[in-house]
């Protein structure tokens, strides 16, 4: 398991967009688990009117993905980490296909994400997997891409 402590460690996100609290398993170059319990003090939740109808606090979508794909950072970075190699460059999310979202989070829920490297191709991870409340599907996830863009200084261009 990888506290919170732990998870700053390997991620270079900060509050307010620092979306993983903790790995309960990691299985390095194939599978991890961590968990983002969402709270009503988030800050997509500010400055929303008084007496709006529970569905208006649903937790967006775009940061329940990136949720998951800081999810697929800690696994991928520790997976090198675990060889005793570094990175040579930023982790930066660049695709996810096949996208379902099966049910709603709202605050006071614990998320659940179950994800895998698909494939590692040169610098780019292929991922996939699911999010879950209790034991309920949230959302799928059938391809997430993540790259590493080089620390040099360089930038590839079309």
């Amino acid at each position: 398991m990888i506290d919170h402590a732990g998870i700053r460690n390997i991620l270079p996100h900060r509050h307010p967009i620092l979306l993983v609290d903790a790995a309960l398993e990691l299985h390095p170059f194939d599978r991890i688990v961590t968990v983002k319990a969402v709270s009503g003090s988030e800050p997509c939740y500010a400055n929303m009117a008084e007496g709006l109808d529970p569905s208006a606090f649903t937790y967006p979508k775009s940061l329940l993905i990136e949720s998951f794909c800081q999810s697929g950072a800690v696994l991928w970075l520790e997976s090198i980490r675990s060889r005793g190699e570094s990175l040579n460059g930023t982790l930066i999310f660049a695709a996810a296909k096949n996208v379902r979202f099966h049910s709603p989070v709202h605050p006071g829920d614990t998320v659940r994400h179950r994800l895998k490297i698909d494939q590692l191709v040169g610098d780019n991870a292929f991922l996939s997997g699911q999010s879950f409340v209790g034991d309920k599907p949230v959302m799928t996830i059938g391809e997430a891409i993540a790259v590493v863009r080089p620390n040099d200084g360089t930038a590839h261009r079309a």
